[in-house]
């Protein structure tokens, strides 16, 4: 059996951040340790991680979207997850549309980190994985409270913390 290929793109985000009992905060690591669970259980994917950003979504800039741009841009598999923070994944959205035409690539993050709550993220994460595996066209799309759709159509409603279809 073909295994599908999927690479996955790690920016950090809430999905990713963890409590620091020193610092007595969250942190957005530098690992893929949140992803590490959900990808065990995933049989029949093949997975490419990526971990290139370190950052929770409000800190990044164009140079950071630029770096992503590249990573896609030198990836073989055609299907890209980004876990992306939520609060500027439009912006990325709309930056990775003008640039990129010819790749799958679907944003998914979490309001709740993995580290506190695993549900949220997890099912963001294979909303993305069950989405790329169907027979879909090349796009950007985002991935949240188990709806995909594109990028223009799927916002964060910031006054209900909620991704709802706009």
């Amino acid at each position: 059996m073909t295994k599908s290929k999927i690479t996955v793109i790690n920016t950090g985000g809430t999905f990713n951040k963890r409590y620091n009992p020193i610092a007595g905060e969250l942190e957005v690591p530098k690992d893929s340790l949140a992803l590490d669970e959900i990808i065990s259980y995933c049989y029949n994917i093949d997975f490419e991680v990526l971990n290139i950003i370190s950052k929770d979504s409000l800190e990044m800039n164009d140079t950071d979207r630029e770096l992503i741009v590249k990573t896609i841009k030198n990836c073989k598999n055609e299907n890209i997850i980004i876990v992306h923070g939520t609060d500027t994944m439009d912006l990325t959205a709309l930056y990775l549309d003008e640039k990129i035409k010819d790749k799958s690539i679907v944003l998914t993050g979490a309001m709740i980190p993995i580290s506190i709550n695993k549900i949220e993220a997890t099912l963001n994460f294979s909303t993305s994985i069950g989405f790329l595996n169907s027979n879909i066209k090349n796009g950007i799309y985002i991935a949240m409270h188990g709806s995909v759709k594109n990028y223009t159509k799927l916002l964060k409603n910031r006054e209900l913390g909620k991704f709802l279809e706009k």
